[in-house]
């Protein structure tokens, strides 16, 4: 995970990472100049690689 990372949080909140601190928890930009801490641990899914992947065979035919 790195900065500008898109994820969701298990309580459902969608935010860009902004800054990962040495304690374990990130700071994410939930909007623009709104900021939350939030510990990695409630980290649900990480939208970016999710977001980034090439599309499956089964997805094109639908």
């Amino acid at each position: 995970m790195q900065k500008g990372d898109r994820i969701v949080t298990i309580a459902g909140i969608h935010g860009t990472v902004n800054k990962i601190n040495d304690d374990d928890t990130l700071e994410i930009a939930t909007s623009p100049g709104s900021y939350l801490k939030i510990e990695k641990s409630a980290i649900s899914m990480e939208w970016t690689q999710k977001l980034n992947k090439p599309a499956t065979a089964e997805a094109e035919k639908k």
